[in-house]
């Protein structure tokens, strides 16, 4: 992955909310699929009434002038680290060029055909057969919601993924307003983790509590010695006040235990040495390992938490190993 990803949230992820808004045609393959989260599929023996069934978003052969293009709304208000425009299994079939505008329109959707709208940042750019290709953005400063996708002239897409971070207005929470410190629409972000075979520890993060056991951290059955553990990097610097762990699901192969430790690193960054891994096991404890039950929401609070004033990041452990569907942090920013 480029350095532009490195703790950056798919902000055009469809799990997270992200929507398909707007295509000039979709005759081979919907808008929405180029927003799911899994990688595409390929099954060669797989067709629909209208040809192959293709694991992205694919237009028709254009015979007239002019080109296609689509607006996606992101899942969450975001700064734009960079884009990965993914052409896999699009061989003879891709787009040859493809271009990137954003807009902000926090009330409603932008006309997706009103250029006055859109502010360009990936100018007319090659695309080849079957690849990613990446692109930073040159201004990760300002704040966009929605994206609009040109492919010159026709053809498809697999995925689009958009490497950024939410934009929360943390200057709108009051001192001392309880709010959840580790909510990924909140600027949280999982840097380092264990293991990640059955789910992502960013999913601990996500809205709600899950769907199924796949939408929860899970990981492989540990067959040596030590516990699974994630990093994670709250949305604000803040004091820890009370620990939700809820094992939603979880029934044979919840956490047996499980901890919280929390340091105050500022300037850490987001992609962290092995050093900086090793020194988090010395953390200071928030929560002590603390038994949890299957299929159960557990609420530490009072005198279960350690008051040690603010942290910037925490360490999450299961032992030995599990699936845990949902962390929430509250506390009072910093």
């Amino acid at each position: 992955m480029p350095a532009f990803a490195a703790g950056a949230v798919n902000l055009a992820s469809a799990r997270l909310g992200a929507t398909a808004v707007f295509s000039t045609d979709e005759f081979f393959a919907p808008l929405s699929r180029m927003l799911a989260d899994e990688p595409p599929l390929w099954d060669p023996d797989l067709y629909d009434d209208n040809g192959k069934w293709m694991d992205g978003w694919e237009s028709r052969r254009k015979r007239v002038e002019g080109h296609d293009h689509a607006v996606i709304r992101l899942a969450m208000a975001g700064r734009i680290q960079g884009f990965d425009v993914d052409t896999h299994w699009f061989t003879g079939n891709y787009p040859p060029f493809a271009a990137i505008e954003a807009a902000f329109s926090p009330d409603g959707d932008p006309d997706p055909n009103d250029d006055a709208q859109w502010t360009e940042l990936v100018a007319k750019s090659p695309l080849g057969p079957s690849a990613h290709h990446f692109y930073e953005n040159a201004d990760k400063t300002r704040v966009w919601t929605h994206l609009r996708l040109h492919i010159y002239p026709d053809g498809g897409v697999a995925r689009l993924r958009v490497y950024g971070t939410a934009a929360f207005d943390w200057s709108k929470v009051g001192a001392d307003q309880e709010i959840d410190l580790a909510y990924i629409f909140h600027g949280a972000k999982s840097l380092a983790w264990s293991d990640a075979h059955y789910g992502h520890p960013d999913k601990m993060l996500e809205p709600g509590r899950g769907k199924n056991m796949g939408d929860g951290w899970e990981t492989k059955r540990r067959r040596g010695p030590g516990h699974d553990w994630a990093i994670i990097r709250l949305g604000h610097a803040g004091v820890i006040r009370k620990v939700t762990v809820d094992t939603h699901f979880y029934k044979g192969n919840f956490p047996d235990t499980c901890e919280l430790l929390g340091a105050y690193l500022p300037d850490l960054g987001d992609t962290l040495t092995p050093e900086e891994i090793a020194a988090s096991e010395n953390w200071t404890p928030i929560l002590t390992r603390k038994k949890l039950a299957m299929d159960h929401v557990h609420d530490f609070a009072g005198s279960d938490v350690e008051p040690i004033g603010p942290v910037t990041h925490v360490r999450f452990a299961m032992h030995p190993d599990g699936g845990v569907m949902r962390l929430r942090l509250l506390g009072v920013k910093a």
